[in-house]
């Protein structure tokens, strides 16, 4: 028994996504295009933040974060994905695998933090705007992102040393295209008990109970919204929301969709699927949210470009 532990493989074969061999190269150039995609458009949002003074709010503070988080959440498992696409043996070493699943667990659990922290946001700017400024002070709001920051460390250390302690001994092909930690459970000869226990635990804890927050931080929109119901301030709170909202059920409707619905027979190619609606899409698809559907981003875009020509044209 002494010799059975997780030095008995030193690699997991990675199945990757079910694709036929003659559409690979497709499949190939299209999640590409889609990681660049990301990466670039992540990244423009965080510069134009940092850039444009009139987007030094709160809000933008959030925003800024989200977007570093999706562009670190799409780069954990798109470049080996990548990688393993061209690759006739699509292994991942051991302490690489737990790596990429701690770093995946991360950015994942600061997503949920960040969208409940704009939520908030959102709730104060509409319901209390008069005092907007005193509640949302900067102590706050470097509390409400370094504060996901810490428990997030150590919720996703926390299920990775749970991890390390497990046995693999035989079979170590992943039905995956990253090391998923429900994907690792089902390959492991230990008693894997005790992680299933802190998974409903503490996936109760940092993914339910912030949807659930923002849930009823929008109920509270709505409810203030009827006291005084007007055109205008329903124009402006989805003007506002609107974004955030479409963000918000991208992410959590593919979560519960893939952890919460009943699993069927293709049950792999289902959460294959579903996996890379949150871990590719969504953090392709939030840059473009927020762009196309924010009008400080669009005026934040036009005035950095007309800076820009200025300075070229002088």
């Amino acid at each position: 028994m002494m010799g059975r532990n997780q030095s008995v493989i030193s690699e997991f074969l990675l199945l990757g996504l079910p694709v036929e061999p003659e559409h690979q190269n497709l499949f190939y150039a299209l999640f590409l295009v889609m990681y660049l995609t990301t990466v670039l458009g992540n990244l423009l949002i965080i510069v134009l933040i940092q850039l444009d003074s009139h987007l030094h709010t709160p809000m933008y503070l959030f925003l800024s974060n989200l977007s570093f988080s999706d562009l670190c959440f799409s780069s954990v498992t798109m470049p080996k994905l990548l990688q393993n696409m061209q690759s006739e043996v699509p292994s991942i070493p051991y302490a690489g695998c737990l790596t990429q699943m701690y770093f995946f667990l991360f950015f994942a659990d600061l997503e949920s933090f960040l969208l409940m922290a704009m939520a908030y946001d959102r709730y104060v700017a509409i319901c209390f705007p008069l005092q907007y400024t005193t509640i949302m002070s900067p102590k706050l709001c470097l509390s409400l992102v370094v504060l996901p920051w810490v428990l997030t460390t150590f919720h996703a250390m926390l299920h990775t040393l749970l991890m390390a302690r497990l046995s693999f001994c035989v079979d170590n092909v992943i039905p995956h295209f990253f090391c998923d930690m429900s994907a690792l459970l089902k390959l492991s000869c230990s008693d894997t008990r005790v992680n299933e226990l802190v998974i409903f635990i503490m996936g109760g804890l940092i993914l339910v109970i912030p949807f659930l927050l923002i849930i009823m931080s929008y109920a509270q929109i709505v409810s203030s919204l009827l006291k005084v119901p007007s055109v205008r301030s329903i124009r402006k709170a989805f003007s506002t929301c609107g974004s955030h909202l479409s963000v918000v059920s991208l992410f959590y409707g593919t979560v519960i969709g893939l952890y919460l619905c009943p699993t069927a027979s293709n049950s792999t190619v289902k959460d294959t699927a579903m996996a890379v609606m949150y871990t590719v899409v969504t953090p392709m698809l939030n840059p473009f949210i927020y762009s196309l559907r924010n009008r400080d981003m669009k005026g934040a875009l036009g005035r950095v470009f007309h800076k820009k020509k200025t300075l070229f044209s002088l």
